[in-house]
């Protein structure tokens, strides 16, 4: 039998009033320009939220003001009902938490009632990384004997040699590239400037696009772009993510490849050539060491990994003596 939150859930649709909208185009316009955070960010920032607010009138709950533990744990147990995974929760309440924190500043509401909320625990998981023989085919596969097969293969080499995000990779300009001393300035997050390396491969496929892709691509317009589509705009992010799957299953590879499994496998890659940690924070811009220090645990699972396979007595073979 359905819960009567459920219920009341499906007989009320949404009523979706004007304070609540003004309030979150207001923090969408903070995200968007004050912390400069990415256009991807920002909308998932705003579903996650409206989703609240469309929970909180289908249930009768006309402001926030009126959202207290309670209301919160309605939520919560929706959610559930709805058969959403953890992670969904997690950053669901990330978001909430977010919003309030803004809301609170500016003085547009008094309590936060998720002070006392806690979010469900999540299964510790290594970052997915790709092999050097994967990560080799996966560079190989775009056709450059085209403008658009120039500008995906520039773009996989960039990815892979720098460890920039999807974001950062779609912002970059001309002014931001030098090919001489092959570094890259990139604006992270919160529009924080960091200059990034890249190794000679990178260089040379970037090189090559720009001298010989970038000009037919652009045609006659003018852009300060560095990737552009065919029509000569700034290339979207969602079309640098079709291009990785599509380049994926040209390269025949079963697992599931997706943009940060670039930056991933860089920071790994990195760390298993003996790169300092403190050195691999810096290029990935990470605020934090212990959001890089995850990337230790992977790499010393893939050594564990090549020890198990290789010595004669580490257990991975069966050895005659």
């Amino acid at each position: 039998m359905p819960s009567a939150v459920n219920a009341a859930t499906r007989a009320r649709r949404p009523q979706r009033n004007s304070r609540l909208k003004d309030l979150l185009d207001k923090y969408i316009r903070h995200l968007g320009v004050e912390r400069g955070l990415s256009r991807y960010t920002v909308r998932n920032y705003g579903t996650d939220i409206q989703g609240f607010l469309d929970f909180l009138g289908s249930n009768g709950v006309a402001s926030l003001e009126k959202v207290d533990r309670s209301v919160m744990r309605r939520y919560l147990g929706w959610l559930h009902e709805q058969n959403t995974a953890r992670g969904s929760i997690s950053r669901k309440l990330s978001a909430l938490r977010s919003f309030y924190r803004y809301l609170n500043r500016e003085n547009l509401v008094g309590a936060d009632p998720l002070s006392t909320v806690s979010a469900p625990k999540l299964e510790k998981r290594l970052p997915t990384f790709l092999t050097i023989d994967e990560i080799t085919r996966l560079l190989k596969a775009p056709d450059t004997s085209t403008p658009q097969g120039l500008r995906d293969r520039a773009i996989l080499e960039l990815l892979y040699a720098s460890g920039l995000r999807l974001s950062e990779i779609v912002s970059l300009d001309m002014s931001d590239v030098d090919l001489n001393s092959r570094q890259l300035r990139a604006w992270g997050k919160g529009a924080k400037e960091r200059i990034v390396l890249m190794g000679i491969p990178a260089a040379k496929a970037l090189q090559r696009y720009v001298k010989q892709g970038r000009p037919q691509l652009s045609g006659k317009k003018s852009t300060s772009a560095l990737f552009l589509n065919r029509f000569g705009n700034r290339v979207a992010e969602r079309r640098i993510q079709y291009i990785i799957k599509k380049y994926a299953r040209q390269a025949g590879m079963d697992t599931r490849v997706f943009t940060h499994i670039f930056r991933h496998t860089f920071a790994t890659h990195m760390l298993d050539g003996g790169a300092d940690l403190r050195a691999v924070q810096e290029l990935l811009g990470h605020v934090r060491l212990a959001t890089t220090q995850v990337y230790t645990h992977v790499s010393q699972n893939q050594i564990r990994r090549t020890y198990l396979a290789a010595h004669p007595r580490g257990g991975g073979r069966k050895v005659r003596l």
